[in-house]
């Protein structure tokens, strides 16, 4: 798994990114009672917004850290954002893109940061 410095997470299986938000971030945001997902086939660039979290705290942007086309959406947020409090590296994950540039996953870090 990779970071970033905003707290996301990535696991890369292939040419295929997973992107979810790190435990630190969720206990910061509290709890999550809405997700705003985007569609599927959308081509994102690295640092775009591509989904809003909304927590009892806060509403917050989440931004890919990687660029490439969005293969698939989280769709059991919609119904139970909760899960990102529970798992937010397994079933909570946000989003799964397919990496365009592979370089990218270089500059992020080895271990989340806080």
């Amino acid at each position: 798994m990779k970071y970033t410095e905003t707290h996301e997470w990535v696991e890369l299986e292939g040419d295929v990114a997973t992107v979810g938000i790190t435990d630190y971030a969720q206990k910061e945001l509290g709890e999550i009672v809405y997700v705003e997902l985007p569609e599927v086939g959308l081509e994102i660039e690295k640092d775009a917004e591509v989904i809003v979290l909304e927590s009892t705290k806060a509403a917050v942007d989440i931004y890919t850290p990687l660029s490439g086309t969005l293969v698939e959406v989280n769709e059991q947020l919609r119904k139970h954002p909760q899960l990102i409090n529970e798992s937010p590296t397994k079933k909570g994950y946000l989003f799964k893109i397919k990496v365009s540039n592979p370089e990218q996953i270089e500059k992020l870090f080895s271990k989340p940061q806080d």
